[in-house]
């Protein structure tokens, strides 16, 4: 490698082995800077800025201005950071597969090898995110709903198995295996990566807000859009804004009856309430350095929901434990070792050793056991707090509660008879007009716009049904969903055992669960079902109905699946605050299940606690969970497992031959073995598919960068105002009939019942752009008073959808832009809220302000964004939309934030002049922006390389 910075280093690796690495005390002794008493965090991500810096994309300065962070400085300046590895989730994965499939055959199409098109860095999809909860508390439901899964995916599932052998450096997990987040933790991380002799972290971006989880490990990693992981996956930087590091001074022990769920819940509680948004926060102290790993990453898990980029905890001996544990190879293990002794990095720091932007204390022995909900994750209560809790949010009329009148309470309302041919879909609400606002409800935007769009809007499924006619009856406050769910629970041994435990003591003692829950257990990994067999805990949990129903993420997501009709019928009709409980990192209202307004995030033992008690208006202190066969109470603390009970059974979760057999090879899955690959190495498109098609983005492509010209005469597509957000541009959720992505598909014989959602339809650009800015709820002030995606197109004036008015303009050959008001392009990253706007084509966005990520993403798609001066709008301008637009003072010599002129002719011809600031912001996006995207810069990149 080049060395630029002199401080490539030899180190010892063990026995007889021997490799180099970028010195950090090196750097240090050069002058760069105070490095020993950063944050270990941001130690590894200056490590992967010295190793890169090239004087282009990453340059001196970048480095020494890390290397000098300062804990409480204005935070100005924004860090190009390589990542070693990117990690994809089924959902999110497609569309980048889609775009690496055109580039090959942008490449075959000019005469070259196809095959110079591979990820840079290595990338891991896994697919998790399609399995439903259909079938329920049956020996057959995995069965069941893995076939389920392949019936409505098989489209999606054809694509990704030509992606098993098209590429090198893309390894495909398929379903059934696990989520992407526990799948790392277990097995594809390995903390410490090689290329070329030099050794180098681990560190990753994904396509899902909770890639943190191995920040437990030692890893960094954090959740971003679509268009970032594929600038990382093709070797360029992902940009973030120097953060602040918030330290967590983690001191004492945990009590017993407390587990790690009760710990993060507390952790979700305490850094909320601290504003640790956009930050990084890394834990120390001797508290931190007693949890293992699974605990570890249990806090991690959830950095979405306390709202921070990480939640990292140093590499240490636990990590080195648990990569034993799960089966790494000792060469694995080793090299962690060296590698971060040899940095100074292998231990947690102690108060003082380390400068931290702040410190927050948290004594492990005051945490209890609780429960939080009903509607946001922070928002904790003490188990026997939640009785009064809820009885007091049922009344209360504000957004936190329900508004219902307290004597509804212990009312019981008859089942109904089955409504006949009826089925519903079931599953989390999934309605665009319910776009999420983050910063209004204080919860995570990225991580609620997940649970919207990162799923199937799958077709109603007939289950026989479980109730016998009009012999049961539900009301407030029932639980009607218990799911053990989710990487941030199943990952972690101890919890999983203690549920077991639970259920195994209630067994014995005659409890039973009402046939009004609907159960379900998806583990994180197969590793969890071997432990679970092989102490016999997974018989116990069968018997409460808690049999597997899929490895994936489950209700965590939404895909709770259908309640039986007859209780959706009571409560829609009755407005029954129903209850699920689940082990998940989410509850916000509706995306659960679209009829469950009350949901409780908890512990695994909890969940089948309160599945067992039936109900969330219960005191689990003072009253019991049921009646024994014995005809006596039985309570939580007959049944709760002892902390040495639990510890008993953990060696069988820590055999590492388990986690070997289980990752040898990912051949557990017969459908997923006999689907057929379309093509070799260049994908064969299919012209009829509906959900994958080739993308237009290299139409025309050649091997030389285009000129960047000045665009005039250019039609403004839509005029909007502040705050227009990622949801608002980007297709999101499930698809209207009436909408134009709708009639589309109506028009090619897809019937309603099979339209799915955007997210599921993302490899199908046709779709993508007929949904672009065509959120019911989007204000294009071109037309005033109405709402939706509709314009008018110029000069004529007639009333439009704005993907219709986009055709038109372009047979007529008319470039086009948008004009916004202050942050526009805020909420969660999206790669279609950029790849959209450039297929309608829009060349500029003017707006008084951007987001930072999407003024990247529409750079890195090829278009220009311009920032208006302070106090200058759309309203200051009287802009109604029939005026054309010319951008000047652009051309080949373009620099980052220089300034460029927009000139407005009206329509009665009146001309006005205004300075705007050209919102490129460092040498690399020039060169994105002359190419036409980042796609187009690399591609051309490879083709001369090789």
């Amino acid at each position: 490698m080049n060395d630029f910075l002199g401080v490539v280093t030899p180190f010892d690796l063990g026995p007889g082995r021997t490799g180099k690495l970028v010195s950090l005390p090196a750097l240090e002794r050069k002058g760069f800077g105070p490095i020993s008493r950063l944050p270990v965090s941001l130690r590894v991500v200056l490590e992967s800025l010295a190793r890169n810096a090239d004087g282009q994309r990453v340059t001196e300065e970048d480095v020494r201005a890390l290397a000098q962070w300062k804990p409480r400085a204005e935070r100005t300046r924004e860090v190009p950071f390589v990542v070693g590895r990117v990690l994809l989730q089924d959902f999110t994965g497609v569309p980048l597969l889609v775009d690496l499939a055109a580039m090959r055959a942008a490449v075959a199409k000019l005469g070259k090898d196809p095959m110079i098109v591979e990820p840079i860095v290595p990338v891991d999809l896994v697919v998790d995110h399609s399995v439903q909860v259909d079938a329920f508390a049956s020996p057959e439901a995995l069965r069941w709903n893995m076939d389920l899964e392949f019936d409505r995916n098989v489209a999606r599932y054809e694509f990704l198995k030509w992606g098993t052998q098209a590429f090198e450096r893309l390894r495909i997990v398929p379903p059934g295996m696990g989520i992407c987040h526990q799948v790392n933790l277990e097995f594809l991380a390995k903390g410490v990566l090689e290329k070329d002799g030099v050794y180098y972290p681990d560190t990753l971006v994904g396509t899902d807000s909770h890639t943190p989880m191995v920040n437990g490990l030692g890893i960094v990693a954090w959740g971003v859009g679509g268009i970032e992981a594929e600038a990382a996956m093709l070797g360029q930087p992902t940009y973030f804004l120097t953060p602040d590091v918030v330290g967590v001074h983690l001191t004492g022990a945990l009590r017993e009856g407390v587990t790690a769920t009760d710990l993060v819940l507390r952790v979700t509680e305490v850094l909320r309430k601290a504003r640790v948004v956009g930050k990084f926060v890394e834990f120390f102290g001797a508290g931190a350095e007693t949890l293992p790993v699974p605990e570890r990453a249990t806090l991690s898990n959830m950095a979405p929901e306390y709202g921070a980029t990480m939640g990292f905890f140093p590499p240490d001996e636990q990590s080195l434990r648990y990569l034993e544990q799960t089966g790494r190879p000792k060469e694995v293990v080793d090299t962690f070792r060296a590698y971060y002794a040899a940095q100074g990095m292998l231990r947690i720091p102690r108060p003082g050793e380390v400068d931290y932007s702040e410190v927050i204390e948290l004594d492990l022995g005051s945490v209890r056991p609780a429960v939080a909900g009903p509607k946001r994750p922070q928002d904790r209560i003490e188990l026997p707090a939640l009785k009064q809790t809820f009885r007091e949010l049922f009344s209360r009329a504000d957004a936190t509660g329900y508004g219902k009148p307290a004597a509804e309470l212990g009312q019981r309302h008859r089942l109904p008879s089955a409504p006949s041919g009826q089925t519903r879909p079931g599953g989390g609400l999934q309605d665009p007009d319910s776009a999420p606002d983050g910063r209004r409800k204080n919860t995570s935007t990225l991580s609620e716009t997940e649970m919207m769009n990162n799923r199937p809007t799958p077709d109603p499924v007939g289950l026989v049904p479980r109730l016998a006619d009009g012999d049961v009856e539900v009301g407030h406050g029932d639980v009607l969903i218990a799911a053990i769910t989710s990487c941030t629970n199943t990952s972690n041994p101890s919890v999983m055992l203690a549920a077991g435990l639970l259920a195994r003591k209630a067994v014995a003692k005659g409890l039973a669960v009402k046939p009004t829950v609907k159960t379900s257990f998806g583990p994180g990994s197969r590793v969890v079902s071997r432990y679970l067999e092989r102490t016999g805990l997974q018989k116990d949990l069968d018997a409460l109905g808690f049999n597997v129903v899929g490895y994936g993420c489950t209700t965590c997501i939404g895909n709770s699946g259908p309640l039986d009709g007859r209780i959706e019928k009571l409560l829609t009709e009755r407005d029954l605050v129903g209850a699920a409980v689940l082990s998940g990192n989410r509850n916000f209202e509706a995306r659960v299940h679209q009829s469950i307004k009350a949901n409780f995030l908890m512990s695994p033992p909890l969940v089948v606690a309160f599945a067992i008690a039936g109900t969330v208006d219960i005191d689990l202190e003072q009253e019991p969970l049921g009646t024994g066969k014995d005809g006596k109470p039985v309570y939580l603390r007959d049944v709760w497992p002892t902390l040495e009970e639990v510890e008993a059974l953990r060696g069988a979760a820590a055999d590492p031959e388990q986690y070997r057999q289980n990752y040898a090879g990912f051949s557990q899955n017969d459908r997923w073995n006999a689907l057929p690959v379309r093509g070799g190495k260049l994908y064969e498109w299919n012209p009829e598919s509906t959900y994958i098609q080739q993308p237009p983005y290299f139409e025309g492509f050649g091997l030389s960068a285009g000129t960047i010209r000045e665009i005039a005469g250019a039609r403004p597509l839509a005029i909007f105002g502040d705050s227009v957000t990622t949801d608002h541009i980007s297709p999101a959720g499930s698809i209207k009939p009436s909408s134009p992505a709708g009639k589309y598909l109506q028009s090619l014989g897809v019937s309603v019942a099979d339209f799915n959602s955007y997210g599921a339809r993302r490899g199908n650009d046709h779709v993508m752009v007929r949904g672009t800015f065509a959120n019911v709820r989007v204000k294009n002030l071109m037309v005033p008073g109405v709402e939706g995606g509709v314009t008018r197109h110029q000069p004529d004036g007639a009333q439009q959808p704005i993907h219709d008015a986009a055709v038109q303009y372009a047979r007529e050959g008319v470039p086009l832009c948008v004009v916004a008001g202050q942050e526009y392009g805020t909420g969660s990253s999206r790669d279609w809220a950029a790849k959209g706007p450039m297929l309608l084509g829009i060349r500029f966005v003017a707006a008084r302000s951007f987001e930072r990520i999407h003024r990247s993403n529409l750079v890195g798609m090829g278009v220009l964004p311009v920032q208006l001066p302070e106090g200058v709008s759309a309203a200051t301008l009287k802009l109604d939309g029939s005026e054309t637009f010319d951008l000047l003072g652009i051309s080949e010599g373009l620099a980052p934030r220089q300034a460029a002129r927009l000139v407005i002719h009206r329509a009665g011809g009146a001309r006005e002049e205004v300075p705007v600031t050209v919102r490129i912001d460092t040498p690399i996006e020039v060169e994105y922006y002359r190419h036409g995207g980042i796609m187009q810069y690399v591609l051309r990149q490879l083709v001369q390389r090789a």
